[in-house]
């Protein structure tokens, strides 16, 4: 064989990170050590794998093609180690999730998941739909839970559970007295939602079919519980997940408000490359979610 697994471990490092010294570090190596196993590779096929443009190195044509069959056999190799030593049969999980899920969902999940394989452990990186599906197409992540639809070539998405979002308002709002909403009243409203990116925005947009362009947006925040803030302080009305809600509906921090002739139910998605080699973690972590 003219290549090892451990100069396909740095190639995937330097093209996640763009830079030897990160990638010796994420391994570590010394930069010498990982910068000769990449010169290495690329000498014996006679590629060039990446353009170096300053101090960053850039994935070319050949790095890209390269890419998900050299992850797809480094988890491959990570899979037979683990069975042939006999260790846990779930090593790392790196799990992307986004924000919705990954604090009022994802949480909950991973402390059940590693009860029952207490030998796993389990990176939980939380963002936006867009940034979960970035890191998911380039490997860094080997999974993610995600609250938006995607059409990407390289992923593959697949159901996993309902979900549905909500209107709410502070208790003293002009509206927080309407039995149920009309356009007129969304129209008058000021909002506080998500901001672009985010699978919750996404589903906003949809329920507001028509009517989106005419809305008064008056912040687009990133964080649920800086929207729920601004929405008790009086600036304005907000729509999340119902699940990020129950607390403060219970304290009566929050009122809900009825708007049924527009659909707020959406779905929750699993997303992974389509390259990706599917380990018994993954399939362990798809299941335990889908039984949760």
């Amino acid at each position: 064989m003219r290549f090892t697994l451990k100069q396909l471990q740095v190639f995937l490092a330097v093209a996640s990170h763009e830079n030897v010294s990160l990638a010796a570090d994420q391994l570590a190596m010394s930069q010498s050590a990982a910068s000769t196993a990449l010169k290495e590779l690329e000498h014996r096929f006679g590629l060039r794998l990446f353009d170096r443009i300053g101090k960053r190195l850039k994935l070319n044509e050949q790095g890209i093609a390269l890419r998900s069959k050299a992850a797809a056999l480094i988890a491959a190799a990570f899979e037979l180690e683990s069975s042939l030593i006999g260790a846990s049969d779930i090593g790392e999980l790196k799990v992307g999730a986004t924000l919705t899920i990954g604090n009022y969902l994802a949480i909950g999940i991973m402390a059940a998941f590693i009860k029952e394989h207490p030998a796993a452990k389990v990176d939980l990186n939380v963002e936006n739909t867009a940034s979960i599906a970035s890191k998911v197409k380039n490997f860094e992540l080997d999974i993610g839970l995600i609250e938006g639809e995607l059409q990407e070539a390289d992923l593959d998405v697949s159901y996993w559970r309902e979900d549905e979002l909500a209107l709410f308002c502070a208790p003293n709002h002009p509206l927080a007295s309407h039995r149920e909403l009309q356009d007129d009243d969304l129209l008058s409203a000021d909002w506080i939602i998500r901001e672009q990116g985010s699978g919750t925005r996404q589903a906003f947009d949809r329920a507001m079919a028509g009517i989106l362009s005419n809305l008064k947006l008056r912040l687009e925040l990133q964080h649920t519980e800086g929207i729920k803030r601004a929405v008790e302080a009086g600036l304005g009305i907000g729509c999340l997940s119902k699940i990020t809600l129950e607390e403060a509906f219970k304290r009566g921090s929050l009122v809900p408000l009825a708007c049924p002739h527009r659909n707020w139910t959406r779905k929750f998605y699993f997303i992974l490359h389509r390259q990706k080699f599917l380990s018994h973690g993954v399939k362990s972590w798809i299941e335990h979610c889908k039984s949760t």
